[in-house]
């Protein structure tokens, strides 16, 4: 049986899959695994009355395991490892926190209007840590096959990649080499082209907060 699966609807496009980089590492992993799901896509500016029922919060990604809309992609990425242990996505404990300070630092460089606040700065230590790491331990963050911290970084990475360079006419320097190696390897998986918003709409779902 399909699990039923609630993710952001695109900005302006209500049934085409929008830009939530957490309803895609929900899907990305549920890709991964072949588990069967199906999609609903949720308008945000009509959310349906069915979903805010089930999920008085509102917030996606929010998944039906036995009857029971469970929400919080770490919780949801948890509960599919444990039903689904086949292929494992665990990623081994040492290797488990590398980037998880890389997506705050990209908003926060992205939502800036100081050029002075550091926060540039911030954000290339954060990359610079990721390229050291996968220097050592590449390609993807735990050697040679994917996990479940890859499928987590893809597309905060994906929304670095677009936003920035829309934005802030900002790339990443080209001597982060493995960095610049490990996005194309992300980029390029199956599960990753199925499961992407297109770049228009990353665009036009940042551009409310950026330009806040």
């Amino acid at each position: 049986m399909a699990l039923e699966v609630a993710v952001k609807a695109a900005v302006g496009a209500p049934n085409v899959l929008g830009d939530c980089p957490f309803c895609q590492r929900v899907l990305l992993t549920l890709e991964e695994k072949k588990v069967p799901y199906s999609t609903h896509l949720i308008n945000f500016d009509e959310k349906p009355q069915w979903f805010l029922d089930v999920n008085p919060e509102g917030k996606v990604p929010v998944i039906k395991f036995d009857d029971k809309w469970i929400s919080d992609s770490d919780v949801i990425v948890g509960i599919l490892e444990e039903k689904y242990p086949q292929p494992s996505l665990v990623t081994p404990p040492e290797s488990a926190n590398v980037g998880s300070k890389l997506f705050g630092a990209f908003v926060k460089f992205l939502k800036s209007k100081d050029p002075n606040d550091g926060s540039e700065q911030a954000l290339l230590a954060e990359l610079k840590d990721l390229d050291e790491h996968l220097k050592n331990h590449g390609p993807f963050v735990a050697g040679e096959k994917v996990t479940a911290v890859d499928l987590s970084l893809a597309p905060k990475l994906y929304h670095l990649v677009i936003t920035l360079e829309h934005f802030k006419n900002w790339t990443i320097p080209q001597d982060l080499a493995h960095v610049h190696n490990y996005t194309k390897l992300l980029f390029s998986l199956e599960s990753f082209e199925k499961t992407k918003a297109a770049k228009e709409y990353v665009i036009a779902g940042w551009a409310p907060k950026v330009n806040a």
